[in-house]
């Protein structure tokens, strides 16, 4: 049976291993070693365990690092100085691992960045290739239900009446008179519109069908704004009629059938 371990089981696993085992090849040094020196060491395992990008890890290492540090470590003819030592350790042990990890995090939304960019940028291209503009459209619809977490999403020309949640420019969602503040909420339970507008004139709209629980960032409804827009310079361009025509439906549970259905 092989034993498979995550990135956070790891690294705990280190936090509880390194520090004294840095601690007890330092033991026979220190009497010859600065006790900076030897903090610096373990400021090295702490930065080494943070690394893995597991916040809790990286302060466990730091904890261990500065209890090991005072056990085996301080000299008892100057225990005072190296107390304080230990404590200012701790401190800044602490303060390296959360830097360590926000590192990560930071990196993961570049990284998540990229892949918003990637999706405009493959959106703007099939539109330039000429593309029926229903094609445009579907592929619009299927990044949208990635994007936001939807179960479903329709597109419907034209104007039409009513007052659903709307997602608007600012990533923000207006339902009626109110705000509705997606980022503590997430997506509101009712079907949501997105309008595809260029040059102030109305193409149609996006009809989204959150999933249970959708929450998605705000760069990423900035994201689905960005796809509407372009959806409505494609219409604009292409001359298409902007009343009376069929709406297109698509749902995940159809991935590769180019689900779109006209109504």
């Amino acid at each position: 049976m092989v034993l498979y371990l995550t990135r956070g089981q790891v690294a705990v696993g280190a936090a509880l291993v390194l520090p004294p085992a840095v601690c007890a090849v330092l033991v026979p040094f220190r009497a010859d070693m600065p006790d900076t020196d030897m903090v610096l060491v373990l400021v090295l395992a702490v930065v080494a365990v943070a690394a893995l990008g597991h916040c809790l890890a990286g302060v466990l290492t730091a904890l261990s690092a500065a209890a090991w540090f005072g056990l085996f470590v301080i000299h008892s003819h100057r225990w005072f100085a190296d107390v304080i030592t230990a404590v200012l350790f701790l401190v800044v042990g602490i303060a390296v691992s959360r830097l360590a990890a926000r590192g990560r995090e930071l990196k993961a939304a570049a990284l998540t960045d990229d892949d918003y960019l990637a999706q405009i940028r493959h959106t703007a291209r099939l539109a330039e290739t000429g593309t029926s503009p229903h094609l445009v459209i579907d592929h619009v619809c299927r990044q949208l239900v990635g994007l936001l977490g939807l179960r479903g999403c329709r597109f419907e020309y034209g104007g039409h009446a009513g007052s659903p949640p709307r997602l608007e420019e600012d990533g923000s969602i207006a339902w009626g008179d109110r705000c509705w503040d997606a980022d503590r909420d997430g997506l509101p339970p009712e079907e949501l519109e997105l309008r595809a507008i260029h040059r102030g004139r109305l193409h149609g709209r996006f009809l989204l069908r959150p999933a249970p629980g959708a929450a998605p960032p705000l760069a990423a409804r900035l994201v689905a704004v960005t796809l509407a827009d372009q959806i409505g310079a494609e219409l604009d361009a292409a001359g298409r009629p902007r009343i009376g025509a069929p709406g297109i439906l698509v749902t995940p549970a159809w991935p590769d059938r180019g689900s779109a259905q006209r109504h």
